[in-house]
């Protein structure tokens, strides 16, 4: 879900409206358009992950908190 694009159409997100202002955009705009009933296709894409060192700046907790924003946009609105 945090790796990769986005790519929507006008109409599937002209009407939500996002709360997240970071990392939890991402959780939070798959649930909405979950909720609304349409579908996600994923797109394969090549990554490498970056190290400490190079800068990485996302670990488990960021995994954690992705889950508790999709539960939580999953039954709110």
């Amino acid at each position: 879900m945090e790796t990769g694009y986005k790519a929507f159409k006008r109409e599937v997100v002209k009407d939500i409206k996002l709360k997240a202002k970071k990392f939890d955009f991402e959780p939070e705009i798959t649930a909405k358009i979950l909720k609304r009933g349409y579908k996600i296709y994923e797109v394969p894409i090549t990554y490498k992950s970056r190290s400490i060192k190079e800068g990485k700046k996302i670990g488990w907790k960021d995994g954690i908190e992705a889950v508790y924003y999709l539960i939580k946009y999953r039954f709110t609105d």
